[in-house]
């Protein structure tokens, strides 16, 4: 076991400290920002995104500007890159990033890491210990139990952030390798990105693609070889957006609570969520085929 001392925040840890704050905000949410090019987070080698200070109050920025000004996205980014709006953080000093202590073990499959119940993992950055702390006592993080369906439910909220050993698996690729492992062409590479079925961090032969990215590439490939093109994938897409989002809503009472047994409960329901999420979707299917499929 080896103790780390990391200065940045994982995006659950970020939307703990916001949602005292901007109680409507989700992980969703902050994606959807980087996604626009208002943050840019950086990554550890798995693909996790890092926030640091200057990032957590740029997102504080953001969003006050979209609530008190009513803003348009695109109207905040122009004017945070000409400095009309300040972000520098000398009004509003981002909370609870300095000194993140946990303690790193073994990382599942997904690049989790994985604490056992009895383990106490002390992280001074998080109101749950902050409460803890001035009461005497120190918060321990369970591991939340293993999902029943391949989803990293956990990924939600913020499980830490630990880059797995660089010499077992890579988890990033550029466009050339991505597409040699999920047998796309560098054209529906193109197709799918411009659909926003896949984001590459950066662009041209230097951007950088996720291991998730590759999982949604090697699912589109079959699509692409049967005759389905990128822009019919896009309903999947906000199909699976306005499921997550649904399911966000449902977990954030939990969330507000900020102490590791909800979170751990919150993790919990996603899986469980997402796990009836796949099983509705297989059945509507199947039964809307089903004159085709019964012989």
């Amino acid at each position: 076991m080896t103790v780390v001392d990391r200065p940045y925040l994982s995006i659950g840890e970020v939307l703990a400290l916001l949602l005292e704050e901007f109680p409507d905000v989700t992980i969703s949410k902050i994606r959807f920002l980087e996604s626009q090019g208002l943050i840019d987070p950086e990554r550890t080698p798995s693909g996790y995104r890092k926030f640091y200070e200057p990032d957590v109050e740029r997102l504080r920025v953001i969003l006050r500007e979209q609530r008190e000004n009513f803003l348009p996205l695109r109207v905040i980014r122009d004017r945070l890159e000409n400095g009309q709006i300040d972000d520098s953080g000398a009004l509003t000093p981002p909370r609870g990033i300095r000194n993140v202590t946990m303690l790193e073990r073994d990382i599942d499959a997904t690049g989790e890491n994985m604490v056992p119940d009895d383990v106490e993992v002390p992280t001074s950055h998080h109101p749950a210990a902050r409460a803890a702390a001035v009461n005497g006592s120190t918060p321990a993080v369970s591991a939340a139990p293993a999902p029943s369906a391949p989803l990293a439910a956990a990924q939600f909220f913020a499980p830490v952030e630990v880059a797995p050993q660089l010499d077992i698996v890579p988890d990033t690729f550029v466009a050339s390798e991505l597409c040699s492992i999920a047998g796309i062409t560098t054209k529906q590479l193109a197709e799918l990105e411009s659909y926003g079925l896949i984001s590459g961090r950066g662009s041209g032969t230097t951007a950088l693609y996720s291991s998730s990215d590759l999982a949604v590439a090697k699912v589109a490939a079959g699509f692409l070889s049967r005759g389905v093109e990128a822009r019919h994938l896009r309903g999947w897409r906000q199909s699976a957006e306005r499921e997550a989002a649904l399911f966000e809503q449902l977990v954030l009472p939990l969330l507000r609570q900020r102490n590791p047994q909800s979170r751990q409960q919150a993790a919990l329901t996603l899986t469980e969520l997402s796990t009836l999420g796949a099983d509705l979707r297989a059945a509507l299917l199947a039964a809307a085929l089903r004159n085709h499929l019964e012989a």
